[in-house]
């Protein structure tokens, strides 16, 4: 299963990064391969100052060796070997018509000491961060996800979208980081789905991330805007960084573990503002987006 779907995301690294290139029209990804002392290595490819990506990364990598003490602790054993590879990607858009897309689809085994598999799981998803609120876009992203989902069980998309706004809130703001989409985890072998299951259900899902995004994209890419509304989206994105260096579970347990800083921090817009006390104006497109994001909704009728 690790060789299937390291292989699977290597090739899915190529495939979006190609479509996002496409996109941009201008820029390209620069990689930055790298290893990991204690096992393994990954691929970074990061993308700047595009003519529609100010800044974004999709980075692959496979580590494994001794549990980290941190993971140790975060799944209750002793020492253990492991293996972990996924893919990560980020893409902070210059027009602040066009949403910040994250998405993760990741795999993880545990092994005893004759170096059988003991615990494996995927996880991943895929999540919306607009910086002015148009509904068809949400409805397309979640249409986009649903349909991923119900090619494989018609209970999945309204739990991981559940779980997505459950994850994707920053709890000392009272809001939503986005519009959401997917999230799940600890998705393991049960009666009902094999882990050659799961595979086709994640894959499924990283095979809609260019169909849920580009056309947004293609759609808001060439909007005007003013600087006033430049100005809004870097205080937005300021409520990114806040939920990734305060709650990302990922971010947090990359810092812990002695994780590569640079793919870590990838995620990180370049322009961002704190403004003191700032509240958007009543009535506005800017308080339209808050009020979404202060009460998640559903995108998609049941």
């Amino acid at each position: 299963m690790k060789e299937q779907f390291y292989q699977y995301i290597q090739n899915l690294q190529d495939q979006i990064v190609a479509g996002l290139e496409a996109v941009d029209g201008q820029a390209k990804f620069k990689e930055d391969l790298w290893d990991r002392p204690e096992g393994g290595g990954g691929r970074t490819r990061v993308i700047e100052n595009g003519t529609v990506f100010e800044k974004g990364g999709v980075n692959i990598s496979a580590v494994h060796g001794k549990l980290p003490e941190a993971m140790q602790k975060m799944f209750n054993v002793g020492e253990a070997d492991f293996f972990a590879c996924g893919l990560s990607l980020v893409l902070h858009p210059k027009n602040p018509m066009v949403p910040t897309v994250h998405a993760n689809w990741r795999y993880f085994e545990m092994y005893d000491d004759n170096g059988n598999v003991i615990q494996q799981w995927f996880g991943g998803g895929q999540d919306l961060t607009p910086y002015y609120l148009f509904e068809e876009d949400a409805i397309h992203f979640h249409q986009t996800c649903k349909t991923a989902c119900d090619k494989h069980n018609p209970e999945f998309y309204p739990k991981f979208k559940k779980q997505c706004d459950a994850y994707f809130w920053n709890a000392h703001r009272n809001e939503a980081r986005g519009i959401g989409g997917l999230f799940f985890d600890y998705c393991k072998a049960t009666d009902d789905m094999t882990m050659e299951n799961w595979f086709n259900f994640v894959s499924e899902v990283g095979n809609s991330f260019l169909q849920a995004y580009v056309p947004i994209v293609e759609k808001r890419k060439n909007l005007p805007y003013t600087p006033e509304q430049r100005t809004w989206q870097e205080i937005r994105r300021g409520r990114y960084v806040e939920f990734n260096l305060v709650h990302d579970k990922g971010t947090l347990f990359g810092l812990k573990t002695n994780g590569r800083i640079e793919s870590i921090l990838m995620s990180l817009p370049p322009n961002v503002q704190w403004v003191y006390d700032h509240h958007a104006a009543a009535g506005s497109e800017e308080e339209k987006l808050v009020n979404v994001l202060e009460n998640p909704k559903n995108w998609i009728a049941d």
